[in-house]
């Protein structure tokens, strides 16, 4: 449609024949927005649509496909589909005579490298904030985390997977470094230290150990558009990150945070230059402590003047902060159930989001809205917001339903992408530097305790050479001149041993 996106035919008159379009203008497309509905409603097949939306206009799309249906995305819509004749007869009802079937242009990513290409980013990269969501951290044991990342970079050791953080805490347990640290930088408990190992230990059993390391992610490969111009729609298979769901919203979080540092400002753009679609968004910000919800916050009210669009895609509206909600100016509200005083609760409050249409009750129509319909209201070229309609949902033009596993394999082997991602590199980093001073210091220990050897036994020599055996009935108990200095050389041999050792730990100059 040039500048906008289709969503489907609206009721109008009230009369129950759609006969207007609904559609999601590209310039106002970076406002963000909500997809919400109960389980069956219809959200995943709404979703599919605005993504092949985007795409046709050439806008990229990233999206996380939790219960697998969205890979269906890559694959052209078919006659021969058991519902071709309802999503034919649907596009007549709606008026959308430019119906067609078509794939969309797709690449595949997956945290775990099985269904996609791997997707990575390093420890540094995430920072500490994120990886204390992740590790489900106290405040005390954050601020150790902050401490350890400031010390490494001070150090010049880059953090870059799971193995370079766990040397660097076994390195801080140690009582004279971590005592010079606190000195330094502030107290670092060895109790917090041993609490952030064992949440390491629980992340690796969860499988974040191949989420971290490089190759990392090239957030350009995210806003790649093909040669005739369509928008490439990057699918992050979830099925399987999404029982680890504290690594998935870290995963969304770190990307968004991503976006808002490294791309520049554009302000009010003709069409996005990218749209985020986030599933199961609640998990973004369930027992999320305020800091990470202030950050959320910011960077979805900031992030749209760099030209991205957010679109939660959820149950309930009311599982966003409504700090957040009110900054999503395009909604879609699939149903919704009210068999509760609680969810009757939540079905006011979604109904309450829209401008008020006089032509019919939207608390009452949201628990009676069919699969495929939704209450719809976008933002009009002033940026206001439209008066909410019941629309029924236009088709998707590719597969409705997940694609084949042959299918995915051949689209991951002709990607673009292909083989960027799939080995892994493991350069020198805190772990490397770390073992070789220790290495080091093992080594200057053990050759300093050989000159102590040689140095007893020059003194053993000179003592048989220069002391006379004498026999006496009684045993002087005090120590002759030779026994003292051989107490004294060996006294301080072991100090420039400790002190040599301890150097070598915290990396400091031998002056």
């Amino acid at each position: 449609m040039g500048d906008r996106i289709f969503i489907g035919g609206a009721d109008m008159d009230g009369e129950g024949t759609p006969n207007d379009a609904q559609a999601l203008l590209l310039n106002r497309a970076n406002r963000h927005g909500i997809v919400a509905g109960a389980t069956g409603t219809g959200k995943t097949v709404t979703l599919q649509i605005l993504a092949e939306g985007f795409s046709a206009e050439g806008v990229p799309v990233f999206c996380a496909d939790v219960k697998g249906d969205l890979s269906g995305i890559c694959v052209s819509g078919s006659p021969e589909h058991k519902l071709h004749p309802k999503l034919i007869s649907r596009a007549e009802k709606i008026g959308f005579e430019d119906y067609d079937y078509g794939a969309t242009p797709t690449i595949f990513w997956d945290v775990f490298g099985k269904k996609g290409h791997p997707v990575r980013t390093t420890i540094s990269d995430m920072g500490p904030l994120l990886l204390s969501r992740l590790m489900d951290l106290t405040e005390a044991q954050e601020g150790v985390l902050t401490v350890a990342f400031e010390y490494a970079d001070d150090e010049g050791m880059l953090l870059l997977d799971l193995k370079d953080l766990r040397k660097l805490l076994n390195h801080m347990g140690d009582k004279e470094v971590r005592d010079a640290i606190s000195s330094e930088y502030g107290n670092v408990a060895k109790a917090s230290i041993g609490a952030i190992q064992r949440r390491l230990l629980v992340l690796e059993r969860e499988g974040a150990e191949s989420f971290f390391g490089e190759p990392a992610l090239n957030l350009k490969d995210f806003m790649r558009t093909t040669r005739d111009g369509r928008g490439v729609v990057n699918v992050l298979d979830s099925t399987t990150l999404i029982n680890s769901p504290r690594l998935y919203s870290t995963f969304l979080l770190w990307l968004l945070s991503q976006l808002f540092e490294d791309l520049p400002e554009v302000g009010d753009p003709d069409k996005p230059k990218m749209v985020f679609f986030f599933d199961e968004a609640h998990l973004l910000f369930n027992d999320a402590p305020r800091a990470l919800l202030e950050k959320i916050e910011q960077v979805v009210r900031l992030i749209r003047s760099k030209g991205i669009g957010i679109f939660f895609v959820t149950q309930n509206p009311r599982d966003l902060p409504d700090s957040v909600l009110a900054q999503l100016g395009n909604r879609i509200q699939h149903a919704l159930r009210a068999y509760t005083p609680a969810e009757r609760k939540g079905v006011r409050a979604a109904a309450d989001s829209f401008r008020e249409n006089p032509a019919f009750d939207a608390e009452e129509v949201i628990t009676d809205l069919g699969v495929g319909e939704a209450l719809v209201s976008t933002l009009d070229e002033k940026g206001a917001p439209g008066i909410v309609q019941r629309t029924l949902i236009r088709p998707p033009s590719s597969r409705l339903g997940p694609a084949t596993e042959d299918e995915r394999e051949a689209e991951i082997k002709n990607s673009p992408v292909a083989g960027l991602y799939e080995e892994t590199i493991d350069r020198e980093s805190a772990y490397e530097i770390l073992l070789k001073r220790e290495e080091e210091a093992a080594e200057a220990a053990e050759k300093l305790a050989k000159e102590e050897m040689k140095a007893q036994r020059e003194i053993e020599k000179k003592k048989s050479r220069t002391t006379k055996k004498k026999t006496t009935r009684r045993r002087s108990t005090r120590m002759s001149t030779t026994e003292r200095a051989v107490n004294t050389a060996t006294r301080t041999i072991a100090r420039r041993v400790t002190d040599y050792v301890l150097r070598g730990i915290l990396g400091g100059r031998r002056r």
